[in-house]
């Protein structure tokens, strides 16, 4: 399961880019940096935060899709599909690469409004068992229709790494599914307070359900049922650090190998705080909706404590 993006933010550059990449969690650390957040109170000090690592190795973009907009909604309206594509997408759907597509896609840019990139991520490039990829869209904003086309032609078919779409410093919006707990109720779910210990024969329980008329039980009475393995957005997480492996300024791997993950091999960002879900799920990065950040600075890492 995945999470999916249904608003992307808009671009007011002249210039298209993708606004969004893909990654696995991996791991939990800590991270002695200094404060550079001005009229802080610890503004210029030295600070010891969470942060999480998210391998995120090179998205492919399988293809281009172009999206016609009417009164009820967006409908699409073509895709074209690059000619090599990677063997594990065999094991999603099998498409035919037609050498006029691009062409006739060309001819229907004056009806398109939203073009959008249609990429691949293989869990296998970040060193998982796991053979069978993600495939998801990724907005593209910036410049006009024709710019934008031109801009998914030239990535088509190509891969595309996690400095090309984000930079050291700014802040995203991490989309990802939640740890699951299971059946749950009243009282962990929504927080209900207990009972008294002699009060009724449950003390789990809640105390009433509703009145005796209407004979109905509202929406909005606290219930047992699932918690966790939901679907959230959360917003504005810093990048703190974006390396690899190769030529990394901290080392990041433990002896052996992180405890659920394994050994981090290729790009990776090391993003500030925690994020939703359980190590080697897939994290969906999105350019943020409601930025903060005025200027994007460098973070001032001192050390890493894993």
């Amino acid at each position: 399961m995945e999470a999916r993006i249904r608003t992307w933010p808009e671009n007011i550059t002249d210039q298209p880019k993708l606004q969004g990449y893909a990654g696995f969690k991996a791991a939990c650390m800590r991270i002695a940096s200094i404060d550079d957040r001005e009229k802080t109170p610890n503004f210029g000090k030295q600070l010891v935060s969470m942060g999480t690592v998210v391998v995120t190795p090179p998205m492919t973009i399988i293809g281009i899709r172009g999206y016609s907009k009417d009164r009820y909604g967006y409908d699409s309206i073509f895709d074209v599909y690059a000619k090599d594509l990677p063997k594990e997408l065999s094991r999603l759907f099998k498409t035919k690469s037609d050498e006029k597509a691009l062409e006739k896609a060309g001819k229907l840019l004056a009806h398109v409004n939203e073009l959008v990139a249609i990429a691949a991520a293989l869990p296998r490039k970040a060193g998982m068992a796991q053979k069978k990829p993600y495939v998801f869209e990724v907005a593209v904003k910036g410049g006009d229709i024709t710019k934008q086309f031109a801009y998914l032609n030239e990535l088509l078919g190509k891969e595309v790494k996690i400095d090309q779409v984000f930079q050291k410093g700014s802040e995203v919006d991490i989309a990802a599914i939640t740890k699951g707990k299971g059946i749950e109720g009243p009282i962990t779910r929504w927080g209900v307070k207990k009972k008294q210990h002699k009060s009724r024969k449950s003390v789990r329980a809640l105390g009433t359900l509703g009145p005796i008329s209407p004979a109905t039980i509202m929406y909005t009475v606290p219930r047992a049922g699932q918690r966790g393995f939901h679907q959230r957005t959360q917003y504005n997480n810093r990048i703190m650090i974006m390396s690899t492996t190769e030529n990394e300024e901290f080392k990041i791997n433990p002896s052996g190998g992180y405890k659920h993950f394994g050994v981090v091999q290729g790009d990776y960002v090391i993003l500030n705080g925690s994020i939703p879900g359980t190590y080697r799920r897939l994290v969906k990065l999105r350019a943020p909706a409601r930025p903060k950040l005025t200027k994007i600075s460098q973070p001032k890492i001192l050390e890493i404590m894993i």
